[in-house]
């Protein structure tokens, strides 16, 4: 949207009277995230969400006494300790092969020409991918055959279907 300085008044002036964003964008005509980015980029005063509402008041605090909780049973004696020996793995060092240079990989692409027809036959980076090559029909990139196959009319496609 192009925000005019009337379409940006009239944005401070709705946003001022605290109306929502979603209400703001369907009064003028734009998405309710239009208006939250221009409103930003204006750095309209925030809002307090309407999601998130005040924290409730604060609970009372029971007063009186706390139950007494039952002894502790005395502690066991605490036995020694062995110490264990420690284990320490070493990385063993790796030996880092020379990475060769990538080789260019020329393939010879057959030569197509607007006279000739461009259906590909074959998987594509196979030995034995190739275009049909035989004459196209004029104004097409395919011969006869292989048009008919590429242009298939929606009712066509439909009676295939069923």
């Amino acid at each position: 949207m192009d925000w005019t300085t009337e379409s940006i008044d009239r944005l401070r002036a709705l946003w001022a009277e605290g109306h929502s964003t979603a209400e703001i964008g369907r009064r003028m005509g734009v998405s309710k995230n239009a208006v939250v980015g221009k409103a930003h980029r204006l750095q309209l005063p925030a809002r307090p969400s309407p999601i998130r509402r005040d924290p409730a008041a604060p609970r009372p605090v029971a007063t009186g006494r706390r139950p007494t909780l039952p002894p502790l049973r005395a502690a066991m004696p605490s036995m020694p300790r062995r110490e264990e020996p420690r284990i320490v793995i070493a990385a063993a060092p790796v030996a880092v092969a020379p990475v060769p240079k990538p080789v260019a990989v020329v393939r010879a692409f057959p030569r197509v020409s607007a006279k000739t027809c461009c259906w590909p036959l074959g998987e594509p980076g196979t030995e034995g991918f190739h275009f049909c090559c035989a004459g196209a029909m004029p104004g097409k990139p395919y011969c006869t055959e292989h048009a008919a196959l590429a242009y298939v009319r929606v009712k066509d496609r439909r009676e295939d279907a069923a």
